[in-house]
């Protein structure tokens, strides 16, 4: 079977776990052929145009016409599409620019930064040295893939851990047979806690506090600590890698199945701060959510473009 890799609007950081398969990675070599991998060889988009695959696995969202045009290309040319990693699957931190307008960053970028001295923010079409260049356009949403064309499986995670990554794996071998499962989201359906090997005695913490406030019992739940751990709401399928090195949960494998939305969801986790009471009052709820320097950042870090909030600018 013929393999197509490809990144849009992302880091580089789900092409590079890949390679965290090891040795393995010569055995998924062996079974399919890979046409196309531009961060890993010199391949140029007309290599993408004269080609035909089975199989594409896209990591990235979509933040400029280009990339919603190869987007739409490479759908077109395969019949599986793989949206690999969380800024495929539910738009990522790129996402968060859809706090801003599309104007209001390219001014930031371009003619705000404080090294600018002659600031001018680069057009469609510009000619230069007498050659016209035609540069794509900066889209008003950053947007997840299934909001361009349809998904096949969704790999979630920033980036996915190895054992999400060889799961992938075996679905590729299982298509290879024929075989077409069901599951399209590479991750548990039970949120973190499950999975997450630290005692819960679900008490509510006194305050809410930052990493970098408190020390941090390494045996106990962070969230009863007072340090926000996202992973009551989000998928597992990780192995608790973040909370297992004392960091909390800010979920990028997304939202459990049953969740509504992510975000509303995780704000539950505010109305636990109190001293024990069944009821708080509003004042100590916000005192609470004032405690939090950037609460869309932290609550929709991973899928603000798939959130029910709607246009937020």
């Amino acid at each position: 079977m013929k393999v197509i890799v490809d990144w849009l609007a992302s880091c580089g950081g789900c092409d590079v776990s890949i390679l965290d398969l090891g040795v393995k990675i010569l055995d998924v070599v062996k079974e399919f052929e890979i046409i196309y991998w531009p961060v890993a060889l010199d391949f140029k988009k007309e290599d993408l145009k004269s080609s035909e695959a089975d199989i594409a696995i896209v990591n990235g969202a979509v933040r400029t016409s280009e990339q919603e045009e190869q987007l739409k290309l490479i759908r077109d040319k395969v019949d599986v599409l793989i949206a690999y990693g969380s800024c495929a699957c539910f738009g990522g931190i790129p996402g968060l620019g859809n706090l801003f307008k599309s104007e209001d960053i390219l001014k930031t970028a371009y003619v705000e930064t404080p090294s600018t001295t002659e600031g001018k923010i680069p057009q469609e079409v510009t000619k230069v040295d007498g050659f016209e260049l035609t540069l794509p356009k900066f889209l008003e949403d950053v947007k997840a893939l299934d909001d361009v064309v349809d998904i096949d499986y969704y790999v979630p995670g920033c980036p996915p851990s190895l054992s999400t990554i060889e799961e992938m794996v075996e679905l590729m071998l299982k298509l290879k047979k024929g075989e077409r499962p069901e599951k399209k989201v590479l991750a548990s359906d039970k949120s973190l806690c499950y999975e997450c090997p630290r005692s819960k005695s679900f008490l509510r913490p006194p305050t809410i506090n930052r990493p970098h406030e408190v020390v941090a019992d390494e045996e106990r739940c962070l969230l009863e600590q007072g340090i926000i751990c996202l992973g009551f709401v989000t998928r597992g399928g990780c192995g608790a890698r973040c909370v297992r090195v004392n960091m909390p949960c800010r979920g990028c494998y997304g939202k459990v199945p049953n969740a509504f939305d992510f975000g509303t969801e995780a704000i539950t986790a505010i109305a636990m701060a109190g001293t024990g009471e069944d009821y708080l009052p509003p004042i100590r709820i916000t005192e609470a959510v004032d405690r939090i320097k950037d609460v869309v950042g932290l609550l929709y870090q991973f899928c603000l473009p798939k959130s029910k909030l709607g246009d937020l600018k």
